[in-house]
């Protein structure tokens, strides 16, 4: 069996909405030096509907795949939908990933999280905080 699906290798050849975005509504960063990726998302939000997001990723082929594959999962979804985004999904949309390379799944949830977050932050939107751990906790950046 290969290491890596069709659907995580088109991802990393051909990520779709990378880049950075101008005016973003809300702007997430996680990940760190010690694990080697760092995911930075950012979206644009109207009526409460994700219009547009893009992203960029420093890291390794799973890691560029996961942040491409997660903009898929939340273009055009309300902001509570893209909030229910699980790293589980994400992997499960990839067609899987080596067990090594599953924090990288984990990066693509919690940088949406931390987008979102930005966003209610920036507008003076309440919320709950225990939806959004901070990126020391995380689980993905622990297992390292």
């Amino acid at each position: 069996m290969a290491l890596y699906t069709e659907t995580v290798m088109d991802h990393f050849m051909n990520p779709r909405n990378v880049g950075e975005m101008e005016n973003p509504d809300g702007v997430g960063e996680v990940g760190n030096a010690k694990c080697g990726d760092i995911m930075k998302m950012y979206l644009k939000i109207e009526n409460n509907v994700i219009t547009d997001v893009k992203f960029e990723t420093f890291g390794c082929g799973s890691a560029i795949a996961s942040s491409s594959v997660a903009t898929e999962m939340i273009k055009g979804k309300t902001v509570e939908e893209a909030l229910a985004v699980t790293n589980k999904q994400v992997v499960e949309a990839l067609g899987g990933l080596p067990a090594h390379k599953l924090h990288c799944s984990v990066l693509a949830e919690e940088s949406i999280k931390s987008a979102v977050k930005d966003y209610y932050d920036k507008n003076g939107i309440e919320y709950d905080h225990s939806l959004f751990p901070d990126c020391e906790s995380c689980e993905a950046c622990r297992m390292v």
